[in-house]
């Protein structure tokens, strides 16, 4: 399902004294969260903080924000959930944010057969799995090419091509 505001990181703590934070990014790559320059603080983007400066440091980005001139101020952000605004990201065409796929319908590319609901996603290196619930059972699907046939967010409808025996339960 489609959010103005989704959830990139968490500030987990300072860096130096000059107010700078160290954020646990949640994005798929550190360098996407560093082209951000608004960071909400609630997923309604009732306030923000503005990024003047952030960069990869090992496992965190470090950033200075607007207004947070000391480790004083930096301190009081600390566990602070962060968000961004869905407008701000420019991804290509049938690119999505994965959040998004949770609770979207699967059908079979075939059939038209309704196949279940995204409860989640894994992230295994290769190719993330697709965690699809109907009723009590769960399907895991990997998303692939040749699985996946469409994906369409706005509706949310992913149409795919399982492979042969993972859904054979169901008939």
């Amino acid at each position: 399902m489609k959010q103005n505001f989704l959830e990139v990181g968490k500030i987990v703590g300072t860096h130096g004294v000059r107010g700078m934070v160290r954020i646990q990014a949640w994005c798929d790559t550190p360098e996407f969260f560093c082209t951000l320059k608004k960071l909400y603080l609630d997923k309604n983007g009732a306030s923000y903080l503005e990024a003047l400066k952030a960069s990869p440091h090992g496992n965190v980005v470090i950033a200075a924000l607007k207004g947070v001139d000391s480790i004083e101020e930096a301190e009081k952000y600390r566990g602070k959930v962060l968000y961004m605004a869905r407008k701000d990201a420019e991804l290509e065409e049938g690119q999505y944010f994965i959040t998004e796929l949770i609770g979207c319908e699967v059908f079979d590319a075939d059939s038209g057969k309704l196949l279940g609901k995204i409860s989640e996603v894994s992230e295994t290196g290769a190719n993330d799995v697709w965690h699809i619930k109907k009723e009590e059972k769960e399907y895991l699907i990997p998303c692939i090419d040749e699985v996946v046939i469409s994906v369409d967010i706005d509706a949310e409808k992913v149409v795919i091509r399982p492979l042969k025996g993972i859904f054979e339960d169901e008939d």
